[in-house]
C-alpha cells in the first residue's frame, strides 16, 4: 500500500480546472520554485486557523483524553454534539478502530456518550481506506457543536498556473465529490479569476455568493465569508483552500463546515508557527528521516527502489517498471538543489528497506549536475557496501563526466541508455537473482 501521505497529497481541483475554459495568460513575470515537502494539518488545526481569521466555523474543543472530551461536551452546551477522531487520512466516518468501535465520526445529544466513545477512540488505531492496514493511532478527538445544514454548496480558492494567480471555484451543489458535479452538470461550476495585484473585489465576492445560490441577507453574509477566506489564503501562503460544504443553517447562518488547506512549502520561512503544527507522527519513520535531508520519500509495496529527481519523473519511472513486469518499492525524489551528501543519504535510506531487491536511478539533469549524482552514487556504493543490483540512467547536464565517473569506478553498476532500457534491466536483475 502507498504511504498515507501519498494518498493525501492529491487534489481533485487541478483536474477540475483543466476541464474549464482557460483564460488568456497574464503578462506577469514567472518565478519557478522548487517544492520541498508537504504540510498536512489536522482538521481542528485548519478550523482554528479559519476561526482566527474571522471565518465562521462550528464551536469546538480538542481533547486528548476521554475525561477531557466529556468536559468539552459539557462546556459546549450544544443540542447535539459531533465527535471526530483526528487523523490525517480521509474516510474516517467509515473507519474501524482496533478497540472494536466502528466509525471515527459520531453524533450524540448526551455528553456522557461522548466520554464513552472517546474512550474507545483515543489511544486506539483507526483504519480507513487511506491508512495502512493496521490503521493510525488516534491521539486527539475534536468535540464540536453539531449544526443542521439546510443547504450545501462548494467553494474553493486555489493558485492556478494557467491564470498566473488565484482563482475562485464554486458550485451550488456541495457536500459531494465536486468532480462528479463537473462531469454531470458542468454548468453548475463557476470559476472567477482574482487579480493578484488588485485583490478580491466586493463585486466578485457578491457574484460568487449569488452563483452559489445565497439569497437575501445570506448573500452578503456569504460574500463576507468569501472575502475572509481570501484574506486567510493570502496571509498563510496557501496554495488551496477548499470548503465542502460551504453551507447555510436553518437559523440563517453561513458556516464553513469542513476545510482542506494546502500550503506553499517554500513559504515556511514566513509561516514558522503554521509549519510548527505539522503532524509528522502519522508518517512512516523513513519519510521523516528523508525530510531531514530535503528528500521526498513515498513507500510502495514492490521490490525495486526508484531514485529520481522530480515527482513527474518518479511517476513515469514507477509506471515503466510496472509495464515491464516489475513492482516499485518506493520512490525517493531528490528535487533540484542536489548535493553529494544528499545522494549518499538517499542510498542509505533505500538500502535500509528490506523489501528492496534492486535500485533504479533515473536522473534527468536540468538544474541537477549529473556528475554530482555520479560522485554520490560511487561514494554510497563503496561506503555502504551495496548488496543489491544497481541500474543507472543519467541524462542532461554534465552527463559525459558522470558516465566517466561511473565507468572508471570499478563498481558493479549497470548503465542504461534510456528509461525503457533502465526499467528492463532493473526488472531482469531481480528476476535473475
Amino acid at each position: 500500500m502507498a504511504s498515507p501521505r501519498a494518498a493525501r497529497a492529491g487534489t481533485t481541483l487541478g483536474a477540475l480546472l483543466a476541464r474549464l475554459p482557460a483564460p488568456p495568460p497574464r503578462r506577469y513575470p514567472a518565478v519557478q520554485l522548487i517544492p520541498r515537502r508537504w504540510l498536512n494539518l489536522q482538521e481542528y488545526q485548519s478550523k482554528k486557523l479559519m476561526a482566527d481569521h474571522g471565518v465562521t466555523v462550528q464551536r469546538f474543543f480538542v481533547a486528548d483524553s476521554a475525561n477531557d472530551a466529556l468536559e468539552a461536551a459539557k462546556r459546549l452546551k450544544a443540542t447535539e454534539i459531533v465527535l471526530k477522531a483526528q487523523i490525517l487520512a480521509g474516510g474516517r466516518g467509515k473507519g474501524v478502530f482496533n478497540s472494536g468501535l466502528k466509525g471515527g465520526v459520531h453524533l450524540t445529544k448526551d455528553p456522557l456518550v461522548v466520554g464513552q466513545l472517546a474512550k474507545q477512540m483515543i489511544g486506539y488505531n483507526l483504519a480507513t481506506k487511506q491508512t495502512p492496514k493496521d490503521g493510525v493511532k488516534v491521539k486527539k478527538v475534536m468535540v464540536a457543536e453539531a449544526l443542521n445544514i439546510s443547504r450545501e454548496t462548494y467553494f474553493a480558492i486555489l493558485m492556478d498556473r494557467a491564470c498566473n494567480g488565484p482563482v475562485m471555484v464554486g458550485s451550488p451543489q456541495g457536500g459531494v465529490d465536486i468532480e462528479e458535479v463537473a462531469a454531470a452538470t458542468p454548468d453548475l461550476i463557476f470559476k472567477e479569476e482574482i487579480d493578484i495585484f488588485e485583490g478580491l473585489k466586493s463585486t466578485q465576492a457578491l457574484q460568487m455568493a449569488d452563483n452559489l445560490g445565497f439569497k437575501g441577507p445570506l448573500q452578503q453574509q456569504a460574500a463576507d465569508q468569501i472575502k475572509k477566506l481570501y484574506d486567510l489564503f493570502l496571509k498563510v501562503d496557501a496554495t488551496q483552500i477548499e470548503v465542502n460544504p460551504f453551507g447555510e443553517t436553518p437559523q440563517g447562518h453561513v458556516v464553513c463546515f469542513d476545510a482542506k488547506i494546502n500550503f506553499d512549502d517554500n513559504a515556511e520561512f514566513r509561516q514558522k508557527e503554521i509549519f510548527a503544527m505539522d503532524d509528522k507522527s502519522e508518517n512512516e519513520p523513513i519519510e521523516n528521516e528523508a525530510a531531514k535531508y530535503d528528500l521526498k520519500y513515498i513507500g510502495l509495496d514492490g521490490n525495486i527502489a526508484c531514485f529520481v529527481n522530480g515527482a513527474g519523473l518518479a511517476m513515469a519511472t514507477c509506471d515503466i517498471i510496472s509495464l515491464n513486469g516489475g513492482k516499485p518499492a518506493n520512490f525517493l525524489d531528490l528535487g533540484g538543489g542536489v548535493k553529494e551528501a544528499q545522494v549518499y543519504q538517499a542510498f542509505k535510506l533505500l538500502t535500509a528497506d528490506p523489501k528492496v531487491e534492486a535500485i533504479l536511478v533515473n536522473i534527468f539533469g536540468g538544474i541537477v549536475n549529473c556528475a554530482i549524482i555520479a560522485n554520490g552514487i560511487t561514494k554510497a556504493c563503496r561506503e555502504l557496501e551495496l548488496k543489491v543490483p544497481l541500474v543507472v540512467r543519467l541524462e542532461g547536464t554534465n552527463v559525459l563526466e558522470a558516465h566517466r565517473i561511473l565507468n572508471e569506478s570499478g563498481l558493479p553498476i549497470t548503465s542504461a541508455a534510456d528509461l525503457e532500457d533502465a526499467a528492463k534491466k532493473a526488472v531482469d536483475s531481480v528476476e535473475n537473482k
